[in-house]
């Protein structure tokens, strides 16, 4: 803005005292001072105001204002409530060096005119972004030389001063300008975001994690596989990124918000080319999939692996292992599924972002990922990166000599090769650790995210059964409490496979029958039999590793046990009784 618009500005109460020439100069920020010389605090461009505190005779406005002039200054605008007049040496000293000097009438507060100076540069600032923002959307659209969100991101924290981050539907940091957001900070905003998008709301939300406020801004998917803008907000929920703004946008202006607007357009294109990037990979794990329902030979499947395994793991010189992972969404209470609403789309967006590691941020650090999908269900091929065999020692193989001809191999893995790296597979638990938070919110009300993980496979004869066994273990975790529940293959071999399918009556009358007079004594006597009855099997039955364990002696032990038999009428030293204590407890 320019010095001659506070002028004509009334409700600002200034008044021209020398500078006429010089009212074009551009004003780009504002200062408060009484220091004598405050240029370490200067730049250049500023309106300062003070209120003469620092003049203690005449001498004092020449070296002030020379100090001032030298800083490039844009005016000095000086209050008349300390002196009365504004003394006359100060006006001469800003004659001779050129600086516009304004009288501030002691009616009008400098907070005011703070306010406004800062008001009018953030406005004219924003035009100034716009712009960029506008040329930098063109860029993209139209071919990869606009650099990414980044780019505009940075542009809002140096001319806006605004900090923002790109985040996914869980929270995971996809762009950003300087300072990471920290990984809890982000999956709270976006759980307030999806949250928030169920009702209906439109965006900007406002937030408030960690005492600070964030307005968090939908990106919306306008690619070939976004939904129509009259299609239920459930198909897009949980596939939309946002952008967190750490600020209020409650009162913003209606040209900034247009402004941030646009900014969610441009992201939205690189939204766009990540998911057109991931068409490749998509459309190999459909392939391999149709085959493995078919119930195609092994030696094609083999082949459509072989094709996968360089695009998914380039430089891999072995054929890798394989897991499946399944999952699926699901909309209206009991799993009854919504009217209209295509479940597999979301699914597979959705278990796309969960199988990225949560500490990997970037919009292609999916590309090691294909995720098919099929009726409301989504299916995704891992590869594993397998390790070479270790080397044979000779202690290994005197013992292979000592063993004879006819001796078997150690393992399974020995005779196939290379083995599973332990620590590269997938774990149905750990999957949804970091994400299991926004998206139970954005699942509240009526949706279900169940998951289900197999074991890996090191061949493609083993395929259509990890798809079974995953596909398996997801009903297992469909059959739990929760919005969010996984299970992995590691289960379908446990008592943790029936329990679930067991009836809600059934599990009720077994668990009351067994347990309820057990804790009715405990609340009447607190006696704790409930816990010593946990410790008990957890022990095995072992009186001392029991009663070491709870810092019992064994004779209190023995008296606790005497009293949990003689309530229910069971026997702790008989297999089939402490079988039906455990199940009840895992039950209950």
């Amino acid at each position: 803005m320019r010095l001659r618009a506070l002028l004509e500005t009334d409700a600002l109460g200034l008044r021209l005292l020398g500078g006429e020439d010089e009212l074009d100069r551009t004003v780009r920020g504002v200062m408060t001072t009484d220091l004598r010389d405050p240029s370490r605090y200067l730049s250049g461009g500023e309106l300062v105001l003070t209120g003469l505190a620092w003049r203690r005779d005449a001498a004092d406005s020449e070296p002030f204002v020379r100090i001032l002039a030298g800083a490039g200054v844009a005016g000095l605008a000086a209050g008349e409530a300390e002196l009365g007049a504004i003394p006359d040496d100060l006006v001469q000293a800003c004659l001779r060096h050129r600086l516009p000097l304004f009288a501030v009438n002691e009616s009008v507060a400098f907070a005011t005119i703070t306010e406004h100076v800062v008001r009018q540069v953030s406005g004219e600032r924003a035009g100034d972004l716009a712009a960029v923002v506008d040329r930098h959307r063109r860029l993209m659209t139209s071919g990869p030389a606009g650099g990414g969100p980044e780019v505009v991101l940075d542009l809002l924290g140096s001319d806006l001063d605004l900090r923002a981050w790109v985040l996914s539907p869980t929270g995971r940091q996809i762009a950003g300008a300087g300072a990471p957001l920290p990984a809890e900070l982000g999956a709270a905003l976006a759980a307030e975001h999806l949250a928030a998008t169920r009702t209906g709301r439109r965006g900007p939300h406002r937030a408030v994690a960690r005492g600070t406020t964030y307005s968090l801004f939908p990106i919306r998917n306008s690619g070939r596989g976004a939904a129509p803008a009259s299609r239920d907000v459930r198909e897009s929920v949980l596939s939309d990124w946002l952008l967190a703004v750490e600020a209020d946008a409650g009162d913003w202006p209606a040209a900034r918000l247009d402004l941030l607007q646009g900014v969610t357009q441009l992201i939205a294109v690189e939204r766009d080319r990540r998911d057109a990037a991931r068409t490749v990979r998509r459309r190999l794990a459909q392939e391999v999939l149709e085959l493995v329902q078919t119930g195609a030979a092994p030696a094609e499947i083999a082949a459509r692996l072989r094709v996968a395994a360089p695009v998914l793991l380039p430089g891999l010189g072995t054929a890798p292992h394989w897991q499946v992972v399944v999952a699926r969404v699901e909309w209206g209470e009991g799993g009854t599924g919504a009217p209209g609403i295509e479940a597999g789309p979301v699914a597979q967006s959705l278990l796309e972002e969960i199988l990225v590691d949560p500490a990997t941020s970037g919009p292609d650090s999916a590309d090691r990922i294909a995720v098919a999908h099929t009726g409301d269900e989504a299916i995704a091929l891992v590869p594993l990166p397998a390790v070479p065999d270790s080397p044979v020692t000779e202690a290994e193989t005197e013992a292979t000599v000592a063993a004879g001809p006819g001796a078997e191999p150690e393992s399974e893995d020995d005779e196939k090769g290379p083995v599973i790296d332990g620590g590269a597979g997938l774990h149905a638990d750990a999957l949804l650790a970091a994400v299991r938070g926004p998206l139970s919110a954005g699942l509240d009300g009526d949706g279900r995210l169940t998951l289900g993980v197999s074991a890996a496979v090191h061949s493609a004869e083993g395929l259509r059964g990890a798809l079974e066994e995953a596909r398996h273990a997801r009903r297992v975790a469909a059959a739990r409490p929760g919005r969010v529940c996984a299970a992995g293959h590691h289960e379908l071999a446990s008592h943790v496979l029936l329990l679930p399918f067991v009836p809600d009556d059934v599990r009720r009358a077994f668990t009351a029958r067994l347990l309820d007079p057990l804790r009715d004594y405990d609340r009447r006597h607190r006696a704790e039999l409930i816990p010593t009855l946990e410790a008990f099997l957890d022990s095995d039955g072992s009186w001392t590793r029991c009663a070491s364990r709870l810092h019992l002696h064994v004779n209190t032990l023995r008296y606790r046990v005497g009293r949990i038999e003689q309530l229910t009428g069971r026997d702790l030293s008989r297999l089939e009784d402490k079988l039906d204590f455990f199940l009840a407890l895992r039950m209950s």
